[in-house]
């Protein structure tokens, strides 16, 4: 328990700063803009409780936001992800293989299943964000630009952060 904890630590810490010092800078012409941090959430254990999954997810996009001075516009899109991320894996992991499988990781749970479930998050993630961002419908095609080649750049750094820390499948 306090190896889960001291990882998920580290995890965030490190995320936050990446995104913060490396990642706000990069983007193609504010069109593509990567946001790592939220594989902080996407890799919690699967067995983390509802009461602490909102909470983290909502202190994770308000640090963020912190740093990024947008009024609070990640906490909303990262609480939205841990509504989605629920979700998610009510509806496609099996609840007799929670102990085998503690984590939504690439090496555990395989790269067809692992693609999908971070597509489908950081879509849903970037399409709040960037809605909310923009918060009107005038510019409605190049909001959709820019969740499509945000999504495409943050799913690419996801999975090869995943075959950075890969380590062969358990089951």
């Amino acid at each position: 328990m306090i190896r889960i904890l001291f990882t998920n630590l580290i995890r965030f810490v490190l995320l936050v700063f990446i995104q913060v010092f490396l990642l706000k800078n990069i983007g193609y012409y504010n069109l593509a803009n990567p946001f790592l941090y939220i594989l902080f959430i996407l890799l919690l254990p699967f067995e983390t409780p509802n009461w602490l999954l909102f909470p983290l997810a909502f202190l994770t996009g308000l640090t963020v936001d912190a740093f990024y001075n947008t009024l609070g516009v990640n906490a909303a899109a990262c609480t939205m992800l841990a509504f989605v991320r629920t979700i998610f894996i009510a509806l496609t992991v099996q609840k007799q293989g929670l102990e085998t499988e503690p984590e939504p990781k690439l090496g555990i749970m395989g790269f067809r299943w692992f693609f999908f479930y971070a597509s489908i998050l950081t879509l849903f993630h970037h399409t709040t964000l960037f809605l909310l961002e923009s918060f009107s419908f005038s510019d409605i095609r190049y909001t959709l630009i820019r969740i499509i080649l945000s999504s495409l750049f943050t799913v690419l750094l996801i999975i090869i952060s995943e075959f950075i820390f890969f380590r062969k499948r358990e089951r």
